[in-house]
Order: C-alpha cells, then structure tokens, then sequence
C-alpha cells in the first residue's frame, strides 16, 4: 500500500486584497507542509501554493498562489444572505470532483455546535439541508447569482454522511 492516503478536500480561488488565493478550511490543509499540497484545478492542472495563512479559530485557511491567469470566485458582499434563499455546494465529496448539490439556507449565526476534538471556537455558521459530506470542506456555497457566500464546513451526522444538516462559514 501506499505510505501516505492523499487528503482531499475544496477551496475557492478569490482575488483579496489583490492578490490571487485559495480559500479553505484549516482542517483540510491542517496536517500538511506547504511542499506537500498540491491544488488541482478542474482540467488537470496542478499549481503550488508559495504560502499558507491558517487559523484554527474560525478554522480558515489562505493559500497564496502566484498565478495571474485563472477566473476567480465573486465574493458576496456583506450579508445579503437571507434565509430562504437557495443555494449550492460545490466541491468534491468522497473525491468525486465538480459535485454539485442544491439547499436552502434555514438558519444564520449557528453557534455552540460540538466538531469534534478541534472544535471552531468562533462560530457563526449558516445552516443548510445542501448535502455536504466529506471531501466537500473548504469547497463553495453558492447562491443563485454565482457569489460565494460561504465555506462547507462540517454536518451533523450520526452515520458520517450527509442527513441534511450541513453548515458552512459565512465568507
């Protein structure tokens, strides 16, 4: 077998402040050396990140990237997030890359929910019946206008899959 399983999770390549990045969650670039993560992009192309901001507070990770020539997400502005409103996940569950799943937003500002030992101590999550299931971390929230409105994070399972219940940093 081989020595080392790959990790896999999703992210959100973003223009902040100016720069070109990659937007994730902690726990899924948490175990790693910045040598040893690699983000594929949709045709195959690989890229190395040259730097990595983490914090395990909010569980959000930057990855900058120093390439010019890729289309970048469209940040929602402020909190225009309403509930009700429909929206997608997009990442890779179970590695299965470009899933996309639909929901809709039933809840703003979920605190205290238990994420096992490395816990997020600021927690301010939306709440989604979007199917979100491992893999899917780090990887968008859409609305229907295409603008990232937050990060999958995490479900609330007792079998390890998606029960409808996923939540997701507001970005």
């Amino acid at each position: 077998g081989k020595a080392s399983e790959d990790e896999a999770g999703s992210g959100v390549i973003a223009q902040v402040a100016g720069r070109t990045v990659v937007i994730t969650n902690r726990h899924v670039v948490n175990r790693s050396e910045l040598d040893n993560i690699t983000i594929r992009l949709d045709g195959g192309r690989e890229i190395r990140p040259t730097r990595l901001w983490s914090d395990p507070l909010t569980d959000i990770a930057v990855l900058a990237i120093e390439v010019d020539d890729l289309e970048t997400a469209r940040l929602a502005a402020g909190d225009s997030l309403q509930i009700g409103d429909t929206v997608l996940a997009i990442g890779s569950p179970f590695g299965l890359s470009h899933s996309v799943t639909l929901g809709i937003v039933s809840a703003k500002g979920r605190r205290d929910l238990d994420l096992g030992e490395g816990g997020v101590k600021f927690q301010d999550f939306i709440q989604t019946d979007a199917a979100i299931n491992p893999g899917n971390s780090g990887g968008p929230l859409v609305n229907l206008r295409g603008e990232v409105v937050g990060l999958n994070t995490a479900i609330a399972s007792n079998s390890g899959g998606s029960e409808g219940i996923g939540f997701a940093i507001p970005i």
